[in-house]
Order: structure tokens, then sequence, then C-alpha cells
């Protein structure tokens, strides 16, 4: 069996991948994703074209460290009306950036990339579309009270496997799209490569 890699720290896509049975290592790529984001946004680049070059990036940094392993990375971009949204670096941020999608819809896109080699074998992306509710400010203030630093873990402030449902009133799309990565088509391809049993 080939060695998987997951070239990201997110608790998140480690849980995914565990639940679904990948044996796997995690490599976390050192990458600059607030630069990368920032040229690509100077170039116009739209945010599907962004996740995905993230995620690019991700795999073909841990994929020239370690060869003839499978290595997945992943990113995810969140937008509104135009808007990219990059983690909130604080609780002030947060509480902004809350206030800023409340009553709107949003796109979260999620994207997958697989290396081996230094070489891109494979990738996929999914959006998702939220729409969050009209929320109050005595909700919005204990609600940040409530998740403190667990908000700053990914754009838009909201973990939808926990209390961040509360958050909407409708959602549409894949549940693994929204978490940050699009798994049934990822386990597809490491069934087809043999990586899982088919």
């Amino acid at each position: 069996m080939e060695s998987v890699i997951l070239a990201s720290g997110s608790e998140t896509r480690k849980t995914m991948l565990e639940a679904a049975g990948v044996l796997f290592e995690i490599l976390p790529a050192i990458i600059d994703e607030d630069e990368i984001k920032a040229s690509l946004l100077a170039e116009g680049s739209d945010a599907a074209f962004i996740a995905e070059a993230l995620a690019e990036h991700k795999a073909r940094y841990v994929s020239r460290k370690l060869p003839g392993a499978v290595v997945i990375g992943a990113d995810q971009i969140l937008e509104c009306e135009n808007n990219i949204f990059s983690k909130p670096v604080d609780l002030t941020t947060a509480e902004e950036q809350l206030r800023d999608l409340c009553g709107k819809e949003h796109s979260l896109i999620s994207s997958v990339v697989v290396f081996r080699d230094n070489q891109r074998l494979w990738h996929h992306t999914d959006t998702a579309l939220l729409r969050m509710r009209k929320f109050s400010d005595d909700f919005l203030s204990h609600y940040v009270d409530e998740l403190g630093n667990d908000l700053l873990e990914s754009p838009g402030c909201y973990r939808v496997e926990d209390r961040g449902i509360q958050l909407f009133s409708k959602i549409t799309g894949d549940h693994f799209t929204i978490l940050g990565l699009p798994l049934l088509p990822l386990l597809d391809y490491l069934r087809l490569q043999g990586v899982m049993a088919k």
C-alpha cells in the first residue's frame, strides 16, 4: 500500500479522513498562504482558482520532500459579494466578519489536489452555498464569547458541525465541501489508484 500524506494541519480534515478509514500521515506544508492569495487576487483570479492554487502549493511542497508518497493538499475559500474572507486574526475581526455575513448568502469553495513525485495527478473543486440568518447583537456577542479562539480557525468564524449551525437559515451543498475537503470524489480517486480497497 502506498504512503498517503495529508499536507495540512487542519484538525477537521484529519478527522474526516480518519473517520473514512484512510490510512495516512500528516506533514503540514510550510507556505505563505496570505502572500500567494494576495498575489492571485492582484492578478484578478477568482475564488475557485485561488482555492485550487493553494491546495496545489501545499501538495507540491510536501511531494518534493517525500518521493513516492501520495500527497493530498486542500484549501477552502469563502466568498461573499465578490469579497474573499480570510481567517480572522483576532476575536474583534471574527465579530466583524460575522456582522458582514449576517443575513447574506456566501460561497464556500473547497479544492483538493493530489501529487506524487512532484507531479500533479488529480484535483477536484466544489462549491457550497450558505445563507446566514439575521441574528441579534446579543446572539453574536454570546456566540463569540462562548466559542472564543475556536472562531479563528476558519474564514467565516463558524463550524457547522458544532454551534455554528445556529448561524444559518439555509445550506445548499455537500457537507464535506463545507468542512473543507471534497471527500467523496477524493475517496473515489484513492480507490481507483489502489490506495484504498475497491
